[in-house]
């Protein structure tokens, strides 16, 4: 397989500790929420949930990306992905929550100019994201 190739779906590995650990934590929110009577700001809890089980497609992943099993150095930076990428989604409803009470939920109507503003700053969130992943994907292979 060509580094491209590893490195996309090291990508999709990355993409698929998230997946499980988020599922995790969106259950662990609800709980919360139903418990406490309010929802919580940002939807996604007082911090990130961080489950190293693999899904059925982190498994395939994983075989593609280790033919000879995962290394012991994989746990820690699947653990530190998890918890980064918690982190940039929280910035990015940020963002969102701010410029929508700024400017108003309803998209269309927005002018030319606050949509490209809106879309601009959405871009910039998800470029950061997709860099660090690129470079966590990077030490996976390393």
């Amino acid at each position: 397989m060509e580094r491209a190739e590893l490195l996309a779906r090291a990508e999709l590995f990355l993409q698929e500790a998230v997946y499980r650990s988020r599922a995790t934590q969106a259950a662990g929110t609800a709980l919360a929420q139903l418990a406490e009577g309010a929802q919580r700001q940002c939807g996604l809890g007082d911090g990130p949930a961080v489950v190293l089980d693999l899904t059925p497609r982190g498994r395939e992943l994983a075989a593609e990306l280790f033919p000879g099993g995962i290394p012991a150095r994989v746990a820690p930076l699947l653990r530190e992905w998890v918890e980064r990428q918690d982190a940039l989604d929280r910035d990015r409803n940020h963002f969102l929550k701010a410029f929508r009470q700024r400017h108003g939920f309803d998209r269309n109507a927005y002018s030319p100019e606050l949509r490209a503003q809106f879309e601009q700053g959405l871009e910039r969130v998800n470029a950061a994201a997709a860099t660090e992943r690129r470079a966590v994907a990077q030490r996976l292979l390393a």
